[in-house]
């Protein structure tokens, strides 16, 4: 699906026409106008926005001038507040509040420095289901997991999981078997203290 530079307009993947804007972000399914196909549109709310114009990096043109530690024939405008490298405004790159260069970015995420850069998330739902499963390779593991399991899917229920959309199945799937883990555990002790 490509996007027509400043337009606001995505085309329908299907027939290719364009949608309007009511179908954008709409928690519904709606049909396209023309050929009917069933269409759930996210888009990011910098679709609406024009797009910023980057400055382009000055040459050198005095001798005197620093130049650019990645491009000699531009003009340096910040530091590197990291490696104190020179930096034109193609290569200067503001993260949060800070300039850093791209070599210092690559190491600083090799190193586990940057903690503003998101590498990878915790799957909380697998964590949750996997707490409510893998114990009944060893039942009476089942007795400290089972109210874990509950606690990490109601605990994190709402927090943001996988970059990409997921249902919240794995999280009732834990509960639900938790739930029965600690009747069933309810049961053989209550039997025990009868019998």
């Amino acid at each position: 699906m490509t996007l027509e530079a400043n337009s606001h307009v995505l085309p329908c993947p299907k027939c290719g026409e364009a949608l309007p804007s009511g179908h954008f972000n709409d928690p519904r399914w709606t049909s396209c106008s023309d050929c009917g196909a069933a269409l759930r549109v996210a888009v990011f709310p910098a679709l609406a926005r024009p797009p910023e114009q980057g400055s382009a990096a000055e040459s050198v043109m005095l001798d005197d001038e620093a130049s650019c530690f990645y491009h000699d024939d531009k003009k340096a405008v910040k530091a590197c507040d990291d490696c104190g490298r020179f930096l034109c405004s193609l290569c200067s790159i503001e993260l949060s509040g800070r300039t850093l260069c791209a070599g210092c970015i690559q190491s600083g995420k090799k190193k586990g420095r940057l903690q503003d850069l998101t590498r990878h998330r915790v799957l909380n739902d697998d964590v949750a289901l996997a707490l409510a499963l893998l114990p009944l390779l060893a039942w009476p593991f089942t007795l400290l997991t089972a109210p874990a399991a509950i606690f990490w899917s109601v605990r994190y229920w709402n927090k943001p999981g996988s970059l990409l959309p997921r249902s919240k199945i794995r999280y009732v799937l834990a509960i639900l078997f938790g739930s029965l883990q600690i009747a069933g555990w309810t049961t053989l002790f209550v039997a025990l203290a009868i019998g």
